[in-house]
């Protein structure tokens, strides 16, 4: 099994299958490349294997057929899975989820080829459901490990291009939550991965600095009872109350409130690779996670990054000398982002925006 050479898919109409399911992140990494075989294979007919949840940010994209995974229904969503492909096959499979579920899920798929993970990324018997692997890569990011999977196409992703559809219904509700022009910060305080939330005394304090420089701002997130207590006592700490439109909003009025929003302030969480494909400048929260991996992929300027610091003293070595990719969700990590950090990158994103701020 090897990553080399490259073989094209066949001349003419040939199919090919994408299997990522999830998480929201990971799913807008994914566009681009659908936009790349889009635009260098375009007889090629694509059919991507996504997660319900997902399915409501992708599923409208031109040009896709799309297969939903249903999760939370165990078995009877992968039987789901496999009477939709029962009478399928297709030249390739990027099999580019490597869990044990997603593993099992991709015997659904039957296509000659099947590529998928090298080793080093590879977990849960990755390796026993693919014939093909990516190249060996270290210091990527997560959305050019993606790009690579159509490399043994003998395609090469060069431009990252998203073009979301948001339909006309969200962006008139975007429009009666944030009317006119006001220089807007949009405020994602929660992460899926809770240990990567800053307190809610600094998410106040940004907050309150923001608007007494004039700045409108809404906090915005689902519907989840965490969701709303973070909400309620960021609320609680604020000198005045910003917009407060938590569990609102869907993911495609998400898309709506970026339109019309200068930037976010967001952990490492879905809503900030939603915000980097719309194009947004992004005050990103990092010490949990690394954000040249995993951070918005367009553009990091914004963001504070103790990920080194972290490293350094939850690990005992600097970031350098720990395996790309590492995680250090540890409690408290993220108290290492100070306040004045995040008041900085605000200003100079402010100033390289132009914003007419006051104060």
């Amino acid at each position: 099994m090897s990553s080399l050479p490259s073989r094209p898919l066949p001349p003419g109409d040939s199919s090919l299958c994408i299997l990522r399911t999830s998480a929201i992140g990971d799913v807008t990494h994914v566009v681009p490349l659908v936009r790349t075989l889009q635009a260098q294979a375009p007889a090629t007919r694509l059919t991507w294997i996504v997660g319900k949840l997902e399915r409501r940010l992708v599923g409208d994209l031109p040009g896709v057929e799309f297969v939903t995974f249903d999760k939370g229904k165990g078995r009877e969503g992968m039987r789901e899975v496999r009477q939709a492909l029962a009478d399928r096959r297709f030249d390739a499979l990027l099999h580019m989820q490597v869990a044990l579920r997603s593993n099992l899920l991709s015997l659904a798929v039957k296509a000659d080829r099947r590529i998928g993970y090298d080793r080093a990324r590879s977990k849960d018997l990755h390796g026993l459901f693919v014939n093909e692997r990516i190249e060996a890569r270290t210091g990527e990011h997560v959305l050019d490990a993606m790009a690579s999977f159509i490399e043994p196409l003998g395609l090469k992703q060069t431009e990252v291009r998203w073009d979301m559809p948001v339909p006309d219904d969200a962006h008139a509700w975007a429009a009666e939550q944030l009317p006119g022009d006001a220089p807007t910060l949009l405020v994602s305080p929660m992460s899926s991965h809770t240990v990567r939330n800053w307190r809610v005394d600094r998410y106040a304090a940004l907050i309150d600095h923001a608007m007494a420089r004039g700045m409108r701002v809404a906090l915005v997130g689902g519907p989840s009872e965490a969701e709303r207590g973070l909400a309620d006592a960021i609320l609680g700490a604020v000198r005045e109350a910003p917009l407060d439109l938590t569990g609102k909003d869907t993911l495609k009025r998400f898309m709506a409130l970026l339109s019309r929003s200068a930037m976010i302030l967001t952990p490492d969480s879905g809503p900030m690779h939603m915000a980097n494909a719309a194009g947004v400048k992004v005050l990103g929260l990092h010490a949990a996670s690394n954000p040249h991996r995993s951070g918005p992929y367009s553009d990091r300027r914004w963001c504070v990054d103790k990920y080194d610091a972290a490293s350094r003293k939850f690990l005992g070595k600097p970031a350098s000398e720990i395996p790309w990719g590492t995680k250090i969700e540890k409690a408290g990590v993220m108290d290492l982002v100070q306040v004045d950090e995040m008041v900085d990158r605000f200003e100079a994103c402010a100033a390289h925006l132009r914003l007419p701020l006051v104060g």
